[in-house]
């Protein structure tokens, strides 16, 4: 690596010792990828596909071969009753928009317990933002369930909250936030202490970054809806777009209604050329999630050594595949993200600068040499340009490309003096 890359010596000394510290996390991480690699396997059996589901259809999709059994696929996958994946997703916001717009009606509440949901929801739900169309504008109410100190579900002040919920929503991610995301054990927590209060609620999981972390899945610990996007986890850095919904049949029904249109659902909308990518995505999830989280591990690991606080301890378990650094100040995140940019297969040689990103407060930088835009599953770092300045790091379709990518961007801050020895 030395004589390609010409890092500094100590740097990869660091490096040596923090793949050496991370053996044991590799090998947990190994063993759930392996068992993820055998749900999928086995499903793709079950579901018996064949080379005609990878054909795709045009016009109204009618009898899609490819649309319907990947549907059936990923549902056998997460446990799911029925699931809706679709290219025609646009992101995650969009699939978790539709889910919401799907089951709510006028009068309803949904009920956040994971505290502020991500940035990108705070105008559909209409905590940001009037007379756009937000489930505020349709009569729909909101409320919130602060998470504790700690950072976990408040199973204490969970009950009185949710007792009008219609929806309980829970994010998994940590978002642009310090929180721990949430772990599966987490999640049936909050399961079984709504259903003691709210036993008709429907419990929706934002499942963003954490499919294939960890040996179960949300719907598993009871959730009733789970949403996500094809180019984080479960798309494999294969995906070109997309998104899906999976649990119980007649809410992904609603969902599906949505979708399309009332009374058409989940029926029309043809699959064009995409279903190809998206069955290999999906094969090639769990091994590609495991990179990630390798990568995730071994930076936390290296800048914890270098003085730096990160998010998870990279000793603990994961619910989802970021990797926050708290980098302290504004150049030193804009030196890891050039870093990260210029470690990048794609745009090497482009510079990141924070910008008024739409749907977000904040300027927000943003690094992503990715084959798929915005695609974080692969190697990207990221953050809102605000205190603690710390960048949100996922991805990586290899291990060796991620560490790379780490190793670079460790180099840039040495390069601008942000990172001494």
């Amino acid at each position: 690596m030395h004589s390609v890359f010409q890092f500094d010596d100590r740097l990869l000394k660091a490096a040596a010792e923090a793949e050496k510290a991370a053996a044991a996390e590799f090998a947990e991480i190994d063993a759930i990828s392996q068992h993820g690699s055998a749900k999928v396997l086995r499903a793709f059996q079950n579901a018996r596909v064949s080379a005609a589901c990878f054909a795709g259809a045009n016009g109204y999709g009618y009898d899609d071969i490819g649309r319907d059994t990947l549907d059936k696929l990923w549902a056998d996958v997460f446990g799911a009753e029925d699931a809706l994946v679709r290219h025609n997703f646009v992101s995650g916001t969009h699939a978790l928009s539709t889910a919401l717009f799907g089951v709510l009606r006028t009068g309803d509440k949904i009920v956040s317990v994971t505290g502020a949901p991500y940035d990108t929801l705070e105008e559909v739900i209409g905590i940001r933002g009037k007379g756009n169309g937000s489930l505020a504008d349709y009569g729909i109410t909101y409320g919130q369930c602060d998470l504790t100190a700690e950072g976990k579900p408040d199973l204490a002040a969970i009950p009185d909250a949710v007792k009008d919920a219609k929806v309980v929503y829970l994010q998994r991610s940590r978002g642009y936030s310090l929180r721990p995301a949430l772990s599966i054990a987490d999640i049936r927590a909050v399961v079984e202490t709504v259903r003691k209060t709210r036993p008709d609620a429907v419990i929706m999981v934002d499942n963003c970054y954490g499919e294939f972390v960890d040996y179960e899945e949300p719907t598993d610990a009871g959730a009733d809806l789970i949403i996500g996007s094809l180019i984080k986890n479960p798309g494999g850095g294969i995906a070109e777009t997309g998104g899906y919904i999976a649990g119980k049949a007649a809410l992904v029904e609603q969902c599906a209604y949505r979708l399309t249109c009332v009374g058409m659902g989940r029926e029309v909308g043809c699959s064009l050329n995409q279903c190809r990518n998206m069955y290999l995505g999906l094969f090639l999830a769990p091994e590609i999630v495991a990179n990630a989280r390798k990568t995730g591990v071994f930076a936390a690991t290296l800048f914890r050594s270098l003085g730096y606080e990160c998010l998870p301890d990279p000793h603990a378990a994961a619910g989802d595949i970021i990797t926050v650094l708290k980098l302290r100040e504004p150049q030193a995140m804009e030196a890891f993200c050039a870093g990260i940019q210029a470690g990048s297969p794609v745009d090497s040689f482009v510079t990141p600068e924070a910008w008024d990103m739409p749907g977000y407060e904040s300027k927000v930088i943003m690094a992503a040499g990715a084959f798929t835009g915005g695609a974080s599953i692969e190697l990207s770092a990221d953050g809102p340009m605000r205190e603690p300045y710390a960048v949100y790091l996922q991805g990586g379709l290899t291990y060796g490309t991620g560490k790379l990518g780490i190793l670079t961007a460790a180099q840039s801050m040495i390069d601008k003096g942000y990172l001494k020895f």
